[in-house]
């Protein structure tokens, strides 16, 4: 449920910044890279975007095109180039979106866009010959390197699609109810994921009250506010959600999303 708090209180118009035009850097302002790809964006990619905008006072994203995630990667990603890129500049803590960035960062980009650090999640990518993506970065001291948010991946929520079942985010060691050939393709999408842990499903993430107080904006409406309320299930949150969001906001001054529990959205949808 991260999602909705991370993607829309954010301002409702766009700099140049947002818009791909970089900007001149101000004086004393550190400037801060990340690229990938942010298929399917969801709640871990949050979490290290949020990691890196805390090492400075802007965060550029750099994301690559469909062809170099399909070259590097062997295969297309699930969204649209567009759609990725519209994702990342939904989220509060983006200063600005490069789009068709290369999967290997070249310090010509960055010395183009003025980045101080290039900040990358604990598990680095390689080349197509295995050679780390960031080695030039590394060899000028410019990387910085933050935690990997264990527990969720787009592999994990594609693979939890394909099952169909209701029971994939649980954290129960074993779903008797579930037909055997229900927890037979479980099995063998834990084995595939290279991940097997005898007796456990797929979701391992689980919520703190302070992973919830980092995500937090700690905003409270004013007593002159116009309050909009909206609900929903907002599962595998996409740009679709945050034009909605952005809309119900014209109608007030201060939104509200309301998300449905797990068993909530079971028992209605099936």
């Amino acid at each position: 449920f991260f999602s909705v708090f991370f993607v829309v209180c954010k301002a409702l118009t766009m700099s140049g910044h947002e818009i791909g035009h970089p900007e001149p850097k101000k004086p004393g302002v550190v400037r801060i890279w990340v690229d990938g790809c942010f298929d399917m964006m969801h709640y871990g990619h949050a979490n290290l975007l949020r990691q890196a905008a805390a090492l400075g006072d802007e965060l550029y994203v750099g994301i690559h095109t469909d062809e170099e995630v399909n070259t590097f990667k062997g295969g297309y990603p699930v969204m649209t180039a567009e759609e990725r890129y519209a994702a990342a500049r939904a989220c509060k803590w983006v200063t600005a979106v490069v789009e068709g960035a290369p999967y290997v960062t070249e310090m010509e980009d960055l010395k183009k866009h003025e980045i101080d650090y290039v900040a990358h999640g604990d598990d680095m990518s390689v080349d197509l010959n295995g050679n780390d993506s960031y080695a030039a970065v590394k060899a000028m001291g410019m990387m910085k390197i933050v935690r990997r948010t264990e527990g969720v991946s787009t592999t994990d929520l594609v693979g939890r699609m394909l099952l169909l079942t209701k029971t994939h985010h649980l954290f129960e060691t074993e779903d008797e109810s579930q037909p055997p050939v229900i927890q037979e393709k479980s099995r063998e999408f834990v084995e595939a994921c290279g991940e097997q842990t005898e007796g456990t499903n797929f979701c391992k993430f689980l919520t703190t009250s302070r992973r919830i107080v980092q995500f937090s904006s700690n905003k409270q409406p004013k007593e002159k506010d116009t309050i909009v309320y909206v609900d929903g299930d907002f599962d595998l949150f996409h740009p679709g959600h945050s034009d909605f969001l952005r809309e119900a906001k014209k109608k007030g001054t201060f939104l509200i999303a309301g998300v449905h529990h797990d068993k909530v959205v079971n028992m209605k949808k099936g």
